[in-house]
């Protein structure tokens, strides 16, 4: 079925990483209509494009709707989980389900009263309350709860509890006091000070620094075990299991509930690609991404100033921070400044190193560069399309048009035997394996690579003239100048003028161009440069692996045909049934004897042969 979706869906089918995320189905107007998570993207999101027959009628209606995909990586399942949440509740896709009643994973919230109050909530107020989550396994939250209350004995009612009302003598204690599950603060049975320091240990336990409390779990545990009491140790062990889940951090939530944008960046020639992610009371509710243009030899600080200038002159929504991968340097400052004056607060920019906030930005500059090079694919499909190694090819060269095509030659043989040459060939900045070409020297058995060198360019630009076929934009010639004049030799010859060849030195990667007595200096480390290395060192290992061949079966064919009575037909049988002559050597008689059209006179004359030989 994936054969019958179209060009772009294809392409990003294709690209899919084998990473946890979250994917959003878009239909021909651009509506997400379906979005879900994966612990696996690429397969889970394929899955989708199978045979149609196995999938029930819902879902053969959504895949039939399907006209474009976006995903979003995340660190962890879980993260793709809650972030799955967060985008369902903000797009409500057509396709999704369980959330007709707008629910989002629970939080545990501590109020901000005289004596807090600590329970569950799916509703985050900006009342001074702490909260901690989101939690997704809502059994553990609770069994989490039932820990607090039975460790810490804070209350559990909802009476609006305050030093008048408990002067007043307003309430009575319930029986969660008399059994020891309440400290009794309605009747003053425990000071507001001593009362907030034991709320101030359950947030220390919640967030994760409860050594203490952890410790007293495991003696009473191996109390209860050592007095053979297995049900309450279990079930203590149950506890702990639980603490250690839950005491594990979430990158994707920000448990300081702080408003901010996390803003990457990914570059690629003259292409950037920026993402926004939407941090707003702790959570992910959105992503934002953006192409830039024309920021080849732009520094990333250079890149993330100007987009922060363009992005925030029409936005309204501004965090109190922004999370950057590098520090804007001395702009920073003034950037501040800027946004501050716009939102009417402060607003810091920040470039952490490490911590939460860098693993979230990872995150985000894994999908920028995601995003660029399903940009750059897309892009590689238009016929005008000419890789930036190219351009800065044709710019270093000084060549009249840019070099899409580059055929490059390489020699390989040993003291002349067996020699051959290989042309490789390399469409717009990536090797074109159909197009390549291998020859098996025919005018030379002696050391001489500027003869074979000769014949090869000759016999290939001799037949593209013959078949009225395009010359390449460009002849590369693995070697020095001799090379480059062989070459130019045999085009001469050819009767082919005004064609650009150019030669690659290996020792120091110099390049000699026709007419000029020195070497070509191209940048090292540049684009073109690079372009150049990946050609030659293709044509090389081209080259290699058919002289290789060819002198492995000259071997092979040469010491069975001493064998008499073993014809052609009847050697390659042998070389078939056991890979190669060291296994033919090697080889019993009575396995001699059990290959298929080998009779058993000649079979022994083989097993004969070589062990007289081998003695």
């Amino acid at each position: 079925m994936i054969s019958s979706l179209s060009e772009r869906l294809r392409q990003k089918l294709d690209s899919l990483p084998a990473k946890p995320g979250v994917y959003l189905f878009k239909d021909k107007k651009g509506q997400v209509v379906y979005i879900g998570k994966a612990r696996g993207l690429r397969s889970r999101v394929r899955s989708y494009f199978q045979d149609p027959q196995d999938r029930d009628i819902k879902t053969r209606r959504l895949v039939s709707r399907i006209d474009d995909l976006e995903i979003i990586l995340t660190d962890s399942e879980i993260e793709a989980l809650i972030l799955e949440a967060n985008l369902v509740r903000e797009y409500r896709p057509r396709y999704n389900i369980n959330l007709k009643d707008d629910k989002s994973f629970p939080y545990i919230r501590i109020t901000q009263e005289a004596f807090p109050r600590i329970f569950p909530t799916r509703r985050v107020i900006r009342d001074g309350s702490r909260y901690f989550g989101p939690y997704t396994d809502v059994r553990t939250m609770r069994e989490l709860l039932r820990t607090v209350h039975r460790l810490f004995r804070v209350r559990t009612c909802a009476l609006a509890l305050t030093p008048d009302s408990i002067a007043a003598k307003k309430y009575k204690v319930c029986l969660d006091y008399h059994i020891q599950r309440c400290t009794g603060p309605c009747e003053d049975h425990i000071s507001q000070q001593e009362y907030q320091q034991t709320v101030e240990d359950v947030a220390a336990f919640i967030s994760g620094r409860s050594r203490k409390v952890t410790e007293e779990l495991q003696r009473r545990m191996q109390a209860a075990a050592a007095d053979l009491r297995f049900e309450e140790a279990a079930r203590l062990r149950d506890q702990l299991n639980s603490l250690e889940i839950f005491q594990q951090r979430q990158k994707v939530v920000d448990k300081a509930q702080v408003d901010r944008d996390l803003i990457a960046f990914a570059t690629e020639a003259d292409d950037a690609c920026c993402v926004v992610f939407k941090v707003r009371e702790g959570k992910i509710i959105g992503r934002q991404h953006f192409y830039l243009t024309h920021v080849q030899d732009e520094s990333v600080p250079a890149i993330g100033a100007a987009f922060l200038q363009q992005y925030y002159l029409n936005e309204e929504d501004i965090p109190a921070e922004i999370i950057l991968p590098v520090s804007l340097g001395e702009g920073m400052d003034a950037m501040q400044e800027w946004l501050s004056h716009k939102r009417g607060g402060p607003v810091i920019c920040l470039a952490p190193v490490r911590g939460e906030k860098a693993q979230l930005l990872r995150m985000c500059e894994r999908n920028a560069r995601m995003l660029l090079l399903e940009c750059t694919l897309q892009k590689e499909k238009a016929a005008d399309y000419i890789a930036a190694s190219v351009h800065a090819l044709q710019k270093d060269l000084h060549l009249a048009v840019p070099p899409k095509r580059i055929e490059c030659f390489d020699i390989s043989n040993i003291q002349g035997t067996d020699p051959v040459a290989s042309m490789v060939c390399f469409v717009n900045g990536k090797p074109q394996r159909s197009e390549y070409r291998r020859f098996r020297i025919r005018s030379k058995q002696t050391p001489d690579d500027f003869a074979m060198m000769r014949e090869a360019v000759g016999r290939r630009y001799r037949r593209l003239k013959a078949e009225n076929k395009p010359m390449p934009e460009l002849i590369l010639i693995d070697g020095g100048k001799g090379q480059l004049n062989a070459a130019l030799e045999a085009l001469q010859l050819a009767g082919i003028t005004d064609q650009p060849v150019i030669a690659l030195a290996k020792r120091l990667d110099e390049v000699f161009k026709p007419g000029l007595a020195d070497a070509q200096n191209i940048p090292k480390g540049s684009g073109a440069l690079h372009l150049l290395q990946r050609a030659r060192d293709e044509a090389h290992r081209f080259a290699v692996s058919y002289h290789r061949k060819l002198r492995r079966r000259r071997t092979l064919h040469s010491e069975l045909q001493t064998i008499q009575g073993l014809g052609p037909a009847r050697r390659d049988v042998l070389l078939r049934h056991f890979g190669s002559l060291k296994q033919i050597k090697a080889a019993t008689l009575e396995q001699l004897k059990a290959v298929k059209g080998i009779p058993m006179p000649l079979a022994e004359k083989i097993y004969n042969d070589f062990h007289t030989k081998g003695n």
